[in-house]
């Protein structure tokens, strides 16, 4: 950490917004550290805003593997990524100075649509029907057969992004440092000829889940890429992994990741 000094913020281009950027601007030239408006060039990335914003800063920048990733809320309410408050700034900048931090890796996934490049995540991939009909998917792990699925979709998450929609559609919240994928079922059809798992189910970090889309009239559903919506037309299947790369970030030596489960949940 001691060569991480150029800081990149990333921020929403609100009056209000702004004036705090100017601040956090303001303090981190105070303790030493120097700005850039090119994100290349920053080793420390400061995503303010929400836990919405940190993922669109993240995939905007790259998914940098180099880099340290900060999350900072603009209010007092904290998040799953944005575990530092902007009121707390003067004592952020002291402690990263300091390097008085313990750093954690979040995993990626890697998703590859109909065998193309992958693309990737930090929460959750999502399969969806985009019409009033349900999707039908062969489910396959490290090329086996497992279930035949037809439902809304399937949610396909990270340990980190365990919270979000996974967790609002009855899916297990995963310890962070846990390196595995979870598939959770969306509204799933059960009846003698569609008869699948019906709960979440977690799998280790080597394993690779291919969703099949049957090609049944219904083959152009919403894939979800985090909290980005991409339509596109004859999905074959879907091939999602862990990914070799991830992000790094900092946890908040007084504000832990379960704190913070507690404090939005609890």
């Amino acid at each position: 950490m001691e060569n991480f000094r150029t800081i990149y913020l990333h921020h929403k281009k609100e009056k209000q917004t702004q004036e705090q950027v100017d601040e956090i601007s303001t303090t981190a030239k105070k303790y030493g550290f120097m700005l850039t408006n090119e994100h290349k060039q920053a080793d420390i990335i400061i995503c303010f805003g929400d836990d919405g914003n940190f993922l669109h800063g993240v995939r905007k920048t790259g998914f940098r593997s180099s880099c340290l990733y900060v999350g900072m809320s603009n209010t007092d309410s904290p998040g799953i990524y944005t575990n530092f408050s902007y009121r707390n700034v003067q004592s952020f900048f002291s402690l990263l100075k300091e390097n008085s931090f313990d750093f954690v890796r979040f995993p990626l996934l890697e998703v590859s649509i109909n065998n193309e490049p992958p693309a990737l995540c930090l929460n959750e991939t999502v399969v969806r029907s985009s019409i009033i009909k349900t999707l039908a998917i062969d489910v396959y792990i490290d090329n086996h057969f497992f279930e035949h699925y037809q439902g809304d979709g399937l949610i396909v998450s990270t340990p980190s992004g365990s919270t979000g929609y996974n967790k609002s559609t009855k899916g297990a919240v995963t310890d962070p440092e846990l390196p595995c994928l979870q598939l959770t079922e969306l509204a799933p059809l059960t009846n003698k000829s569609s008869n699948s798992l019906g709960s979440s189910l977690i799998l280790n970090q080597n394993r690779t889940l291919i969703l099949e889309i049957k090609q049944d009239g219904n083959d152009h559903p919403i894939i979800g890429l985090d909290n980005e919506a991409y339509s596109i037309r004859n999905i074959q299947s879907l091939l999602v992994r862990l990914s070799n790369r991830s992000i790094q970030t900092v946890n908040n030596p007084e504000f832990s990741y379960w704190d913070n489960i507690t404090a939005i949940f609890l």
